[in-house]
């Protein structure tokens, strides 16, 4: 895979740089590690105001002294985590089976989704913010990674099926406001689009042909993973084969430091 800051031999890990950096390590340090891509989180950038301070400052990777490529995603994950992740303490592969309790049209306590995109309140100060496709390309450009997101819904694991297929005709009609929102004068920064369903095979071809029909130059494979890496794979196998073989596909958000997948996820 390659851009502007090198290329990326896959299969790879993505470790997260969340803040741009590293937690615990400097970026030199990560550099011995032989990483050769990282992740920084969009959302948390933006709601420290780094993202006018990193873009004044010439762009993500002289802010955190980084050579290599680096990507952002697109604060989709944050409207689960600080949603539904956050009211019932779960992430995206349950641990315990407690149903499927998140129905069509029900909104979590702290974030109001619409077909439009997220409002919620800032953990850092208490702003209200609105965060949907145009606003997230928006920040990632001035953020200046390689590899940008388009933003989607991330339901999750305990969502039902019309739960599922309603957050997945949002992330659909995001990606394609997504496609329209990026600067074409940014040839160097490339987007990826992001396939949902959940646990639901039907879903995840659906998502995988619509998503992989788009102009997008690589993708990512989001939303719920099922309750085990058992059934990650199997969803894993309904998605893969639907994408362009070409272009490179990410994991998103998976995993652990014991896991298969370790860190934030893999190319």
């Amino acid at each position: 895979m390659k851009t502007a800051h090198g290329e990326v031999e896959t299969p790879t890990l993505v470790p997260v740089a969340t803040a741009a950096s590293v937690k615990t390590l400097s970026s030199e340090e990560v550099l011995q590690t032989k990483t050769q891509i990282l992740i920084s989180n969009t959302f948390h950038l933006h709601t420290k105001g780094a993202d006018k301070l990193i873009k004044s400052s010439g762009g993500l990777h002289k802010f955190m002294s980084w050579p290599k490529p680096l990507m952002t995603d697109s604060g989709g994950f944050q409207v689960f985590s600080l949603g539904f992740g956050k009211d019932f303490g779960v992430g995206k592969i349950m641990k315990r089976d407690i149903g499927e309790i998140v129905s069509h049209n029900q909104q979590p306590k702290h974030v109001k989704i619409t077909d439009e995109g997220a409002r919620f309140r800032s953990p850092i100060n208490g702003d209200e913010l609105f965060l949907g496709p145009k606003e997230s390309i928006k920040i990632q450009e001035a953020i200046g990674a390689d590899i940008i997101f388009a933003f989607d819904e991330c339901p999750p694991p305990l969502a039902d099926y019309a739960y599922n297929k309603q957050a997945l005709e949002r992330t659909h009609r995001w990606a394609m406001e997504s496609l329209k929102a990026k600067s074409y004068k940014l040839k160097a920064q490339a987007l990826f689009g992001i396939v949902q369903g959940g646990k639901y095979k039907d879903l995840r071809i659906e998502s995988a042909r619509f998503i992989g029909g788009l102009p997008f130059d690589g993708f990512g494979i989001g939303g719920s993973l099922g309750k085990s890496k058992k059934e990650m794979y199997k969803i894993l196998d309904w998605t893969v084969p639907l994408l362009p073989e070409e272009k490179p596909k990410h994991l998103l958000g998976i995993g652990s430091s014991l896991g298969v997948c370790s860190h934030k996820g893999a190319v």
